[in-house]
C-alpha cells in the first residue's frame, strides 16, 4: 500500500458518507482526512479523524471550481496526486461537470459528465438498462409538456403504484407539503395532486411513474461496486438490506443489512457497468419480485452510498481500492473480487440503534441470523469509531440515534401499511 506521502485524500462532503470514507483513509494512513462542505453535519462534527472545512456555496458552480483551485493550493507540498473523492451526488455531479477545469493535481474517480447525467436522469438509466437486457420495473413517463398541456395523466399500472422524480439532483431543491423522496400513490386523485405540486414548484424535469415492487425489506439488495480506469468491475459486494428509513425524506434508505455472496446477481449488473464505460464506485438498488422471479434494477447512484462503510466492516476497505487505482496503479493487474464468501467473516451493519433494528424489524431467519451476529459482536455502524471519541461527539451521535425513536413511531406503521395494501390487491 501507498504510504501516507505518495498522496492525499480530499473529500466532498460532511455527512455520515463522508465520515464512513474518511475511517476507510485513516485506515490506511494513520493521519486525520480534510473534508470541504457548504456546511458541516451532525456525522462529522467534532471529530479526530476528519476536519471538515466550511466553503460557502461550495455546492453552486459559480463558485465551485475558483474555491477547489484554492483547496489545491493548500497542499502545495504534497508532492503526491490529490485524490477527489465526491461523498454526495451534488459533489459528484459538480466534480464531473467541471473535471477538465480543476487543478491537474487533482485525480478524479468518477464518471464522465454525458455518462453521469444519463445515469442521474431515471429515463435514460432505464433505456440504457433495456439495452443490457437488465430488468427494471415497469415504467411510465410523465413530462412537464403533459402536465401544462392539461392532458389526463393516468396510470397503466394498478393502484398503489410508484412516483418518483427522475432528476435527483434538481429534486433537492424542490420544497411542497407533504414532499416525498418516492411516493406510493394510492388513487388517480392522489396521483393528480401529487403532480399538480410538484410541477407548480418549477420542477423541469420528467416524473417516473412505476409498478409497485410487492414484498418487504427483505426483498431488497444493494451492490457496491469499484470499476478501474479501464472500465473493468475489481469489487462487488452484495448487501440483504433488512430495516429501511420509513420517513417522507428519506424513505427506502437502508438502515440495516447483511452480507451476502450472490455470484448470480453480480454476473447481472457485471456487464452493465462495464459495457457502459462505468468507472469509479457506483451504488446500486434493486429488489427481487416474486411476480416474475427477476431481480430489478431501481436506480443507481454514482458515489459510495450512506450505508458504504459495511464494506469496510465486512473487511473490504473501498479506499484501498482507490489508492491501488490511482496511486500505485496496480488494482488493473488483479482478478475480480466477489465479496462475502466466507460466512464466518459476516458483520451487521447497522444505521439505528439496535433497539430500533430489534422491535422493527420484521421476524425472519434473517433476523436471527443477524441477532445472533450481534450477539457474537459481529456488528458496528458508520459513525461511531471507538477511536475517534471525545465527550462532545458522544453526546451528539447520541441524541441523533435518539431521534430514531420518534422517527420510527411516527411513520413504520404508515409505510407498513402501504406495503400490506399492495400485497392484498394481489399487485
Amino acid at each position: 500500500m501507498a504510504s501516507p506521502n505518495d498522496y492525499r485524500p480530499v473529500l466532498l462532503g460532511s455527512d455520515a458518507t463522508t465520515y464512513g470514507m474518511a475511517r476507510n483513509f485513516y485506515a490506511l494512513t494513520g493521519q486525520p482526512v480534510d473534508a470541504f462542505a457548504r456546511n458541516q453535519l451532525v456525522p462529522t462534527r467534532w471529530s479526530h479523524i476528519v476536519h471538515v472545512h466550511v466553503v460557502p456555496e461550495l455546492d453552486q458552480d459559480a463558485t465551485f471550481v475558483a474555491a477547489m483551485h484554492d483547496v489545491a493550493a493548500r497542499y502545495d507540498e504534497q508532492d503526491g496526486p490529490l485524490l477527489l473523492v465526491a461523498c454526495t451526488d451534488t459533489y459528484a455531479e459538480l466534480v464531473a461537470r467541471h473535471k477538465d477545469e480543476l487543478d491537474p493535481r487533482f485525480v478524479c474517480p468518477s464518471v464522465d459528465y454525458d455518462l453521469l447525467k444519463q445515469l442521474n436522469d431515471k429515463e435514460q438509466f432505464y433505456n440504457l438498462c433495456g439495452d443490457y437486457d437488465l430488468p427494471y420495473p415497469e415504467t411510465k413517463i410523465i413530462t412537464r409538456a403533459m402536465y401544462d398541456s392539461g392532458v389526463a395523466i393516468t396510470s397503466p399500472f394498478s393502484f398503489p403504484v410508484m412516483l418518483k422524480p427522475t432528476e435527483s439532483v434538481e429534486w433537492q431543491g424542490i420544497n411542497f407539503r407533504g414532499r416525498k423522496k418516492v411516493f406510493t400513490i394510492h388513487s388517480q386523485v392522489e396521483l393528480n395532486t401529487i403532480v399538480a405540486r410538484i410541477y407548480e414548484q418549477d420542477y423541469s424535469c420528467d416524473l417516473v411513474l412505476q409498478d409497485f415492487i410487492p414484498g418487504d425489506d427483505s426483498h431488497m439488495r444493494v451492490i457496491n461496486a469499484y470499476v478501474d480506469q479501464q472500465h473493468h468491475v475489481k469489487l462487488m459486494s452484495v448487501g440483504r438490506p433488512l430495516l429501511v428509513d420509513p420517513s417522507p425524506a428519506a424513505i427506502g434508505n437502508v438502515m440495516a443489512m447483511l452480507p451476502a455472496y450472490d455470484r448470480e446477481l453480480c454476473d447481472l449488473v457485471q456487464p452493465f457497468l462495464e459495457g457502459i464505460g462505468y468507472t469509479g464506485l457506483a451504488n446500486l438498488d434493486l429488489k427481487f419480485d416474486d411476480r416474475d422471479q427477476t431481480y430489478k434494477l431501481l436506480e443507481i447512484n454514482m458515489r459510495s452510498g450512506r450505508s458504504g462503510y459495511f464494506l469496510t466492516l465486512n473487511g473490504y476497505n473501498i479506499a484501498e481500492w482507490l489508492v491501488r487505482d490511482y496511486v500505485t496503479r496496480d488494482l488493473d493487474q488483479t482478478n475480480t473480487v466477489y465479496a462475502h464468501d466466507d460466512p464466518r467473516r459476516a458483520y451487521l451493519w447497522l444505521g439505528v440503534p439496535r433497539h430500533i433494528f430489534k422491535r422493527y424489524t420484521p421476524d425472519s431467519a434473517l433476523k436471527n441470523q443477524a441477532l445472533t451476529l450481534i450477539d457474537q459482536a459481529h456488528v458496528g455502524t458508520t459513525i461511531f469509531d471507538p477511536h475517534d471519541f471525545s465527550i462532545p461527539r458522544w453526546v451528539l451521535l447520541h441524541r441523533l440515534f435518539f431521534g430514531y425513536n420518534k422517527l420510527y413511531k411516527r411513520y413504520f406503521a404508515e409505510l407498513k401499511g402501504n406495503l400490506k395494501e399492495v400485497e392484498a390487491n394481489g399487485n
